[in-house]
């Protein structure tokens, strides 16, 4: 189990080390992320101008949730920089990955992880130092307490790995379909929406609220936001933890009962 463990951490690191290279694209992802910061919160400066009161955020949460958001996006990406196995899938390259004595699904499931937090990790740190020195209403308002903090790095990191686990059970259903474009679209949108990644689910209304909250989506970059930014506190946060832990676990063993069903049908050379 150990030295299963030791490969799993090795190929993580030699994909992080590989991604740390690229650094137009960092640079680009910094901009892009200021940018569409700032115009999110100007729209929003728009909406609470004219209906501010009733509102479920105040304007300054909603500025730290945006500034988070373009900060953590890649993070909480389930669709991002893995070509590698969209083109082994389409391909068939994937009776390779079956031959090699690491477990698919694990070996997946660090590739995917050490492409979002590489790119994360230099992306995040720039854009929370943008959003920290912008005047205010627009700056990005800081945790208030150190436990406030703490938990939104357990909450962070667990919805990073819902979003992971989830990105793998679409990589299952990309064996059984021709064409991927259509199911990455489909996954992109839903879970860009039902995560708080368009608009907060305190915006949505009541009964959409409620459903929302309840789905695993509601365990991605929701959960870690709302920490961030003090609509969910004390006991609630916790309890959102307790919820996004299990989430977690549901969607890592469905993921890995899928990976095994799909791959008992894979068909090499006619064999």
């Amino acid at each position: 189990m150990r030295a299963e463990l030791n490969v799993y951490f090795s190929m993580f690191r030699i994909r992080f080390n590989h991604n740390l290279q690229y650094r137009a694209v960092v640079l680009g992802a910094v901009l892009k992320g200021f940018l569409w910061a700032m115009m999110e919160i100007l729209g929003y400066l728009a909406i609470y101008r004219t209906g501010g009161d009733s509102l479920p955020m105040d304007f300054s949460s909603t500025v730290s949730y945006v500034w988070a958001h373009q900060s953590f996006i890649v993070l909480f990406s389930v669709v991002f920089a893995d070509s590698e196995i969209y083109s082994s899938i389409r391909t068939g390259a994937v009776v390779y990955d079956l031959a090699r004595p690491v477990g698919l699904y694990g070996r997946w499931f660090c590739q995917s992880a050490s492409n979002r937090f590489s790119f994360s990790l230099v992306n995040c740190l720039p854009v929370l130092i943008l959003g920290i020195l912008m005047p205010a209403p627009f700056r990005l308002v800081l945790p208030a307490s150190a436990l406030q903090l703490l938990l939104f790095l357990v909450s962070t990191l667990l919805a990073f790995g819902v979003t992971v686990a989830i990105a793998m059970l679409m990589y299952v259903s990309l064996f059984y379909f021709i064409s991927q474009r259509g199911i990455r679209i489909i996954v992109r949108i839903t879970t860009s929406f039902f995560s708080g990644g368009v608009i907060p689910l305190l915006f949505f209304p009541g009964p959409v609220r409620r459903i929302a909250e309840c789905l695993p989506f509601a365990a991605m970059q929701n959960m870690p936001l709302q920490i961030f930014c003090g609509t969910i506190s004390g006991a609630d946060a916790v309890k959102g933890i307790m919820f996004q832990l299990f989430w977690l676990c549901i969607l890592i063993l469905a993921g890995w009962a899928a990976m095994g069903q799909a791959t008992r049908k894979v068909v090499a050379f006619g064999g």
